[in-house]
């Protein structure tokens, strides 16, 4: 219906029109904020957490100068190479000196501890004791002090941890810096010295360096263990946060990277802090919901606008549609009801447009046709009904007598009961041949006269005739025109078979091809020359029938007419030599008359 409809094609023309022009606007302004609005954002995360990282590494770089200054003290760094000599007064002091102004220096230095490398002594003061001198590095601190051995900065930051302060049933949580102290000039390490620092400032900084409400943030060492978290409920366990894993093998030190993963969809943000500073990493992680929410709140408002224009196109369109083609539905609506056969229409006026003369002109036509038909309908029909039966009057009556002939040569020679059978079949026969009222019949009704006919003929011929009949099931009530096949058959009789050279033998099969009953007899006489079959398919071609004799062909001219009258052109009949010999006559017919089978009944 949309392919044949004017309003429908009208309604979707200009629903088209406006659909894809304001579609097309809203997708690419869509796509185009979208678009800025993430880049705005990676470049503005990115720079804040360069900003970030500027921060954290002047504080992780203050923090290591603390440790580096003591390369400046000589007293201290005798004592150092020489704890066991130097254990005076004078250069305790210094060292509780040193070790306080480290302490006090930074507000966020809880605690400082020099632990000798021998794991002997250990120097340490927080700012709840004085400095206290013991004899014992406690073993879980050695790896931390050999991971600042390997470091090429002599340094490693151990991410936060708990605890325990003395004389205070509490833990809080802390980060320590670890510097191996060396010899120098020479490489041997006289201690570590660690620093052990609240992680305010750096939860203060990292607090900066996002929002709250619509943005993650995380920190992380350069071995992947989480520092700082925005979100309590993500850990650093690698199974199942595998994102940390593919930022630690990122060869960038900074850059983006969507991701999906769990309840996170988004875009992540990241740079490094150098190695020099514990190679840090810090991590900004946007969910695309928050990312493109300005997107949407855009594209919200085209389409509201889409949604108002569309609306007003639409009711236009249907005015207009409906304006225009409801004449013509109308109109429509009468060419249908003309089409089944009422031809009484009233077509109403239209005005004084095209519509309307398209109208007063189909009315006239309509008249027009009414006229016509009641002076040429019933005159047409009668015509068709005397050639119908001027046609049935024409079957040759030459196998009448010779049937006649046969049954009465037995009947005096041999007096059997087969007189019977074949009076029976030529009975058979006149019945059907003389019944004038149907003019179309079961393709069963006519297999079994040819069978009655073919019968007779092989009382007539005896060994010197054989044939054979295959009709498939499903075509045996098929409608065919009375008389069809008969003068097929009767054919091969008239100009095969008295020629031919062995056993005269013919085959009738009738079967479903393509929605058409295609019937084909065929024989093995002695076929004909190319020049005499377009002589025959001229004849069937001419309107003439006062031409007598053989040559006229008769019978085959009956059938090719009453194909073309009962099935108005649709059957084929092709006459052709077959290739081992004989003719065939094939027959092509539509399952379906086109009304016209019963059209002799009309008076």
């Amino acid at each position: 219906m949309l392919k044949t409809s004017i309003r429908n094609k009208l309604i979707v023309l200009l629903m088209v029109t406006t659909i894809v022009p304001f579609g097309s606007s809203i997708i690419i302004t869509y796509l185009y904020t979208k678009g800025t609005i993430e880049e705005q954002v990676i470049a503005e995360s990115s720079n804040l957490l360069y900003q970030g990282k500027v921060n954290l590494e002047s504080y992780i770089d203050e923090l290591n100068g603390l440790t580096l200054s003591l390369y400046n003290n000589p007293d201290f760094l005798n004592y150092m190479r020489s704890p066991g000599k130097e254990n005076n007064y004078l250069t305790i002091g210094i060292v509780k000196n040193v070790v306080q102004t480290i302490l006090y220096t930074g507000d966020t230095i809880n605690g400082v501890r020099i632990s000798f490398s021998d794991g002997d002594r250990v120097i340490s003061a927080t700012k709840r004791s004085t400095v206290v001198f013991s004899n014992k590095v406690r073993d879980s601190q050695w790896a931390s002090f050999r991971n600042a051995e390997r470091s090429p900065y002599n340094m490693y930051i151990e991410p936060t941890h708990s605890q325990e302060e003395k004389n205070i049933n509490r833990s809080k949580d802390i980060v320590t810096i670890h510097r191996a102290f060396r010899n120098v000039p020479g490489d041997d390490v006289l201690a570590y010295i660690s620093l052990e620092i609240a992680p305010d400032k750096i939860i203060d900084l990292s607090r900066n360096l996002y929002n709250q409400k619509t943005e993650e943030f995380y920190l992380l060492s350069s071995e992947g263990e989480m520092i700082y978290s925005s979100d309590r409920d993500v850990s650093d366990d690698g199974s199942n946060q595998k994102w940390i894993k593919r930022i630690l093998d990122s060869k960038d030190i900074s850059g983006t990277l969507e991701w999906k993963e769990g309840s996170f969809n988004g875009v992540m943000m990241y740079d490094q802090l150098p190695p020099s500073a514990g190679g840090w990493l810090l991590v900004k992680r946007v969910p695309f919901v928050n990312l493109y929410e300005s997107a949407f709140s855009v594209a919200k408002i085209n389409i509201l606008f889409g949604v108002l224009g569309l609306s007003l196109v639409v009711m236009a369109t249907l005015f207009v549609s409906f304006k225009i083609t409801s004449p013509i539905r109308v109109l429509l609506q009468h060419i249908q009801q003309v089409e089944e056969g009422n031809m009484k229409v009233k077509v109403k006026s239209f005005g004084p447009d095209e519509i309307g003369i398209l109208g007063y002109r189909f009315q006239q036509m309509i008249e027009r046709i009414n006229h016509l038909i009641n002076r040429e309908y019933k005159l047409e029909l009668e015509n068709k009904t005397n050639q119908l039966k001027v046609l049935q009057s024409q079957i040759n009556p030459h196998f009448l007598y010779n049937a006649l002939q046969s049954i009465g040569t037995i009947a005096l020679k041999n007096k059997v009961p087969q007189i019977y059978s074949l009076i029976t079949h030529l009975s058979k026969i006149m019945r059907y041949g003389m019944n004038m009222e149907e003019d179309v019949v079961p393709l069963s009704k006519e297999i079994n006269y040819t069978k009655a006919y073919l019968l007779l003929q092989k009382e007539r011929f005896g060994d010197h005739l054989e044939y054979s009949i295959e009709v498939e099931e499903c075509v045996m009530e098929t409608v065919v025109p009375k008389m069809i096949l008969q003068p097929l058959i009767e054919n091969y009789f008239k100009h095969g078979f008295d020629i031919r050279e062995e056993v005269g033998r013919l085959w009738l099969s009738c079967h479903l091809d393509e929605g058409y009953l295609e019937i084909v007899v065929r024989d093995n006489g002695a076929g004909v020359s190319e020049s005499r079959l377009q002589e025959i398919e001229d004849h069937f071609k001419a309107d003439a029938w006062n031409k007598t004799g053989d040559e006229t062909n008769i019978g085959l001219k009956n059938v090719y007419v009453r194909l073309n009258l009962y099935y108005d052109h649709l059957a084929t009949l092709q006459l052709e030599n077959h290739a081992h010999g004989g003719f065939v006559v094939t027959m092509r017919l539509p399952i379906r008359m086109e009304g016209v089978a019963n059209e002799s009944d009309h008076h």
